[in-house]
């Protein structure tokens, strides 16, 4: 309930609201152009000026929304009238104050909604202007903010204009005392454009005194290349004719004392008098408005740093195309080795190239196509009446060209380069999205082959999409039901044969193509995002497994994990690890966490830093397949390893090659100087391993020690407990050596 002061002032308030006559009939014109400015600005369908009545929220102005009026009780915008700044409602269904509003549950279902309140003269908050969404948004930012409230300053004006019409159709001794207040330049004339009436505002507008204007005719105001046509206009309504400007809000330009031109908005009335009749005009200086409209359309329609059209320009002008009548080609490009810059130079000179990336493809195209930047490091070209795909790919070259040029930057010589997507209109897509769609899935496709090249669209880049798609679900759904499984296989000390650890590796149980390896799926899980999950819980299978097999009779047993990027992607992996080795009691020094060459090529310090930090607390870490790539012998230096694992194609090969046998030795050697393990990998012959043995190889996993295994094979081949089951008995570790040389001697 209101407290007497607060009813006081809503009583105030609502005296103000009434000098709008809120309830009477509404130009929406001068307000149209707002509102569409604003559901651009800030992606909401529905924009709308409202005022607030004892009773009712009256829609004086609406875009998007076909409510006129509803009641004050359920509006949001009698929240917002009650606020000093706007109201802001990401998600009405979220919010306790709107979450059962049949405004909310109900059409126009509102779920995103911000008001600002519009304040008359007096300060009171007479309404609002509100954007409205029926899809819930998760920000309205500072700069959002800020153009909503030069937008409600627009909408002010026009209200302001409405107020002082209605006061002077109120009685000409009413308007003359609003007008001598008012801070609006306010001037009537008679029949003969002869100035009556000249208020303080104009004299502060126009650069004429009171008595120097009164008697002197309008021609005064009006620049001498408007003079004839408004002559014309006052005389044709003097004359009785329909006027054409009298109600309605009209922009001009109007003549300062001192002969320069500027910007006003006029409103025009006309009554008659003993003499005929007469006019009086409402006039706002319009300069700053007309700025800032200028400012909001640039910052709704280009690109704020390189000045170029933005994505929404890029998407109407593909609309604009006449519906496939008009061809064209749409050119989607994306810098190769931008990041670079930015790492290495710093964001001021990242945003330095990219200008000069704007201006040079504004010189690789005519002046009719559209250069655009979509975002970041990507750009647009739009290309029309372009049909032939060797042009279109012409055009692409030369871009390719022109950005692989060195950039000079403050005494640094820049190179980056280009990859470009190209779609034609209206083959590869009848619309916007779908031509966008289409060239970026071109892009990508010269991504993928090398860089600095372009590819045309083809429908089969959408099927592999579609299947790339399809094939994220299954996994997704192969993770969720429990389709994927542990394999485990044995890792022995040469020397005695003794079991000393597994390698836990990943199996698919497909539920119709049967039991998968990891070739079949490996290479597509790594790299989407699910595989930080999935390696997370493989990693988490494999401690407790250990933990139990440690438990039942092995109670030096290593397990090794193999890591996947996405697990070092998450930032996390410390935390992840320390929970899985913890939870299940195992030591960090029983866990090696395996990682190939692809993870290690990447230098980068959220790789090393948490692989250091594991390796602090016992943790040890293993190079898979070392010897197969190019990874260098610094690397080595850096990272924290404790084991190498020479890479089964030079196992297989040793004794028929010198050279595989070399690179053998070379790896020992390399490990027995850096203080490192090493294990050999793909093991199927007791000459394989009495060569490595000989060598000075420690340890070996293989076929000939035993295939990858489920669990439950795993402990019956060693003598292990089942999983999960409490250890009955430990058997000696020479029983379980013993059981690793029967295996080798084929037994």
């Amino acid at each position: 309930m209101l407290s007497a002061p607060g009813l006081v002032h809503e009583e105030l308030r609502l005296e103000a609201v009434a000098e709008y006559e809120p309830h009477s009939a509404f130009d929406e014109a001068p307000y149209t152009p707002i509102l569409d400015l604003a559901r651009e600005l800030f992606n909401a369908p529905t924009a709308f000026v409202s005022l607030l009545d004892r009773h009712e929220q009256i829609f004086a102005a609406r875009r998007g929304l076909a409510l006129c009026r509803t009641d004050r009780d359920i509006s949001f915008c009698a929240h917002a009238v009650a606020q000093d700044d706007m109201l802001v409602v990401l998600d009405a269904s979220l919010d306790p104050r709107f979450h059962d509003n049949p405004l909310v549950t109900g059409d126009p279902a509102i779920r995103f909604y911000v008001g600002t309140p519009l304040r008359s003269p007096t300060g009171h908050a007479v309404g609002t202007l509100c954007v409205a969404d029926v899809k819930p948004h998760n920000s309205f930012g500072d700069v959002k903010r800020s153009q909503l409230r030069h937008l409600a300053a627009m909408v002010v004006e026009r209200l302001e204009v409405r107020r002082l019409l209605l006061a002077s159709e109120a009685g000409q001794r009413r308007f003359e005392n609003i007008a001598a207040t008012s801070p609006d330049s306010i001037i009537c004339a008679n029949k003969d454009s002869v100035i009556t009436f000249w208020n303080g505002a104009a004299e502060r507008l126009f650069g004429y005194s009171r008595e120097k204007a009164i008697g002197q005719n309008l021609d005064l105001i009006v620049p001498s290349r408007l003079r004839q046509g408004h002559k014309g206009g006052l005389k044709r309504a003097a004359g009785g004719a329909p006027p054409r400007l009298v109600g309605k809000v009209v922009e001009l330009a109007a003549q300062h004392a001192d002969g320069h031109e500027f910007p006003i908005e006029l409103s025009l009335s006309m009554w008659q008098e003993e003499n005929g009749a007469n006019f009086g005009a409402i006039l706002r200086d319009i300069t700053d408005r007309r700025i800032k409209e200028e400012q909001l359309f640039r910052l709704a329609h280009h690109d704020a740093l390189t000045e170029l059209p933005n994505r929404f320009v890029l998407h109407r002008r593909v609309e604009q195309l006449n519906g496939g009548a008009d061809p064209a080609a749409l050119l989607i490009i994306d810098l190769d080795g931008f990041k670079t810059v930015n790492d290495d130079l710093g964001h001021a000179a990242g945003d330095a190239v990219l200008r000069q990336i704007s201006r040079r493809l504004i010189g690789c195209v005519r002046s009719t196509d559209t250069v655009a930047r979509l975002g970041g490091d990507e750009f647009a070209l739009l290309l029309p009446g372009v049909s032939d795909i060797d042009n279109a790919g012409d055009v692409a070259q030369s871009v390719i060209h022109a950005l692989s040029q060195p950039i000079e930057l403050d005494g640094e010589t820049v190179s980056v380069g280009a990859s470009v997507g190209i779609a034609l209109y209206v083959q590869d897509g009848s619309s916007s999205d779908e031509l966008l769609s289409s060239a970026d899935l071109a892009l990508y496709e010269a991504k993928n082959h090398g860089r600095h090249c372009y590819r045309h669209y083809s429908p089969a880049l959408r099927q592999a999409t579609n299947r790339a798609r399809a094939y994220d679900t299954e996994l997704r759904r192969a993770h969720e039901h429990g389709e994927f499984e542990v394999f485990y296989q044995p890792q022995v000390r040469l020397t005695d044969g003794l079991l000393v650890g597994a390698e836990a590796l990943l199996r698919w149980r497909h539920p119709r193509d049967g039991l998968l390896s990891p070739a079949a799926f490996m290479p597509g899980l790594e790299n989407r995002p699910i595989s930080a999950d999935v390696g997370q819980w493989v990693l988490q299978e494999a401690c407790l497994q250990a933990a139990r097999w440690r438990n039942a009779g092995a109670p030096e047993f290593r397990m090794g994990v193999n890591l996947f990027g996405s697990q070092f992607r998450s930032g996390n992996l410390v935390d992840k690890v320390r929970a899985a080795t913890q939870t299940v009691g195992l030591p960090p020094s029983a866990l090696e966490l395996e990682i190939t060459e692809n993870i290690m090529l990447r230098h980068d310090e959220g790789i090393i830093a948490p692989l250091r930090q594991l390796r602090q607390e016992g943790v040890q870490v293993a190079f898979d397949d070392y010897g197969t790539g190019y990874a260098s012998l610094s690397m080595l230096k850096r990272f924290p390893l404790t084991r190498l694992k020479i890479d089964k194609s030079f196992v297989q090969a040793m004794c028929g090659s010198h050279q595989d046998a070399a690179v053998i030795r070379a790896v020992l050697l390399l490990g027995n100087a850096f203080g490192f393990s090493v294990i050999a990998e793909g093991v199927e012959t007791t000459e394989q391993a009495d060569r490595l043995r000989y060598k000075g190889c420690e340890e070996a996993q293989g076929y000939l020690f035993g295939r990858p295994m489920p669990a439950s094979d795993f402990a019956a081949h060693f003598g292990l407990s089942p999983p999960g089951a409490v250890a009955l008995h430990r058997e000696p570790e020479q029983t379980i050596g013993h059981r690793a040389r029967l295996l080798v001697e084929g037994n």
